[in-house]
C-alpha cells in the first residue's frame, strides 16, 4: 500500500510525528513489520542495524617508550534494543556512511591509552588482553552511542626501532640453528635413505640383470634347440635311413650267401661228396680185383696142391675112386679160376668192402672144397666096403 512502510530485517524504522510512543522517546521505533505513516503529518526514516567494520592503524608508544604502529580491525553494530536504536539515532542518523570512522577513532584513542600501559612483550605476548582491555575501556563510550562492539583483533605490530626483531634475534638465532639441525639430521637421515635406496636399487638392478641374464640364457638355449631341431632332425633320419640301408645290405648278405649256399657250396660240396663216392668205390672196387686175383691165386695153388696130394695118395693105394678125384681136383682150379673171373668180371655191390670179398671167395673156395670132401669119403667109403659118412672136418 502506499501508506504501509516495512523495514528490511536489519533495518529500523523510526517514524516522527506520531503521538504513540512505546518507548521515552520522541519518535515511534518500528523492527520486522510494518506500519502506516501518514503523509505530511508522519516521517519515516530507515536506520541500518547490520554489521559494519572499522580499520585502526594507530601509532602508539609502550611503557618502555618504544613506538609501535598497530593495526587492528574492530567489529560492531547498532543495539537491536530500542534505547540503542534511539541513541544511534540521534547520533548516527544523518551520518551512517561515517559510522566506521567515527567508532574507529574513539578505538583507536582507547587503543593508545591500553598500549600505553604496556611493554612490547606484553603487547605481542597478550594480543587477546589488549583487545579485551581497549573494549572493556570503551564500552561506556559504545553504549551511550547504541553501538555494541562484537569483536577487536590486532592484526600486526610494526616496529620502526627494531626491538621486535631483536627481541625475535635469540630466538630466532635457536630456531635456526634447531632449524639447521633439524635440516642436517634430515639431510643425514635423507642422505641415509638415498643410500638404502641406492643400495636396494642397485640390489634390485642386479636381481634383475641376474634375471635378465637367466631369461637370456634360457631364451638363447631356446633358440639353439629350435636351430638345432632341423639338423638334428636331418641327422635322425640320415641315420635311421643308413640304418635301414645297413639292415637291407644284411639281409641282401643273407640273401647272397643263401643263394651262394643253394648254388653254388652244396652243389660243390654234392660234386666232392658224389667225387669222392666214385673213387672210394674205384679204390674200392681195384682193391676187390686184386684181392679176388690174389684169393684165386692162393686158391689155385692149394687146389694144386691137394690134387697134387691127392693124386699121389691115389696112386699109392691104387684107388681108382681117388684116381676119379683127382681128376675133379685137377679141374678144380680151373672152376675156381672161373668163378673168380666171372666175380671180377661182374658188375657187384659189396657192402662189407675186403672183407666182404674175402667171405665171397671164401664161400666158393668152400663149395670147391665140400665136393672134393664129399669125393673123399665117397671113395674111402667105397675102398672099405661101408657107406659114405659125411665129414665134418675143414681141409
Amino acid at each position: 500500500m502506499l501508506f504501509w512502510q516495512v523495514p528490511a530485517p536489519n533495518e529500523a524504522m523510526l517514524i516522527s510525528g506520531s503521538k504513540r510512543q512505546a518507548q521515552d522517546t520522541q519518535f515511534r521505533i518500528v523492527t520486522g513489520h510494518g506500519s502506516f505513516v501518514l503523509p505530511v503529518k508522519q516521517k519515516a526514516r530507515m536506520l541500518s542495524l547490520a554489521l559494519r567494520e572499522a580499520e585502526i592503524a594507530e601509532d602508539c608508544v609502550t611503557q618502555q617508550g618504544i613506538r609501535l604502529t598497530v593495526r587492528a580491525v574492530c567489529v560492531f553494530k547498532v543495539g537491536d534494543d530500542a534505547v540503542s536504536i534511539a541513541n544511534a539515532a540521534r547520533r548516527f542518523l544523518s551520518e551512517q556512511s561515517r559510522m566506521e570512522e567515527l567508532v574507529g577513532r574513539i578505538f583507536a584513542g582507547h587503543l593508545r591509552s591500553i598500549i600505553g600501559g604496556l611493554t612490547v612483550e606484553q603487547i605481542i605476548r597478550e594480543r587477546s588482553r589488549v583487545a579485551q582491555e581497549v573494549m572493556a575501556g570503551s564500552h561506556g563510550e559504545m553504549e551511550k552511542l547504541g553501538i555494541v562492539v562484537d569483536a577487536l583483533q590486532i592484526q600486526e605490530i610494526e616496529d620502526a626501532t627494531g626491538y621486535i626483531d631483536n627481541l625475535a634475534a635469540p630466538h630466532a638465532a635457536a630456531v635456526a640453528s634447531q632449524a639447521r639441525i633439524a635440516q642436517a639430521k634430515a639431510d643425514q637421515e635423507a642422505a641415509e635413505r638415498e643410500q638404502q635406496a641406492a643400495a636396494l636399487k642397485a640390489e634390485y638392478e642386479r636381481d634383475t640383470a641376474i634375471k635378465r641374464a637367466g631369461f637370456t640364457a634360457e631364451t638363447e638355449q631356446s633358440n639353439a634347440r629350435a636351430a638345432q631341431a632341423g639338423p638334428l632332425a636331418l641327422a635322425r633320419a640320415s641315420q635311421e635311413v643308413i640304418e635301414e640301408q645297413t639292415a637291407l645290405a644284411q639281409r641282401q648278405a643273407g640273401l647272397a650267401a643263401q643263394h651262394l649256399e643253394a648254388e653254388v657250396r652244396r652243389p660243390a660240396d654234392a660234386e666232392a661228396y658224389r667225387q669222392r663216392t666214385l673213387a672210394e668205390a674205384g679204390r674200392d672196387r681195384a682193391k676187390f680185383e686184386a684181392d679176388g686175383t690174389a684169393y684165386t691165386e692162393r686158391t689155385l695153388a692149394q687146389a694144386q696142391a691137394d690134387a697134387n696130394t691127392a693124386r699121389a695118395r691115389s696112386l699109392r693105394d691104387g684107388n681108382q675112386e681117388l684116381i676119379a678125384a683127382n681128376r675133379v681136383v685137377e679141374n678144380l682150379p680151373a672152376l675156381a679160376q672161373a668163378a673168380a673171373e666171372g666175380m671180377s668180371g661182374a658188375n657187384l655191390t659189396v657192402l662189407n668192402g675186403t672183407a666182404g670179398v674175402d667171405d665171397m671167395a671164401a664161400g666158393l673156395v668152400g663149395q670147391g672144397m665140400a665136393i672134393l670132401r664129399s669125393l673123399r669119403s665117397t671113395t674111402s667109403a667105397g675102398a672099405l666096403g661101408r657107406p659114405p659118412r659125411r665129414d665134418t672136418e675143414e681141409g
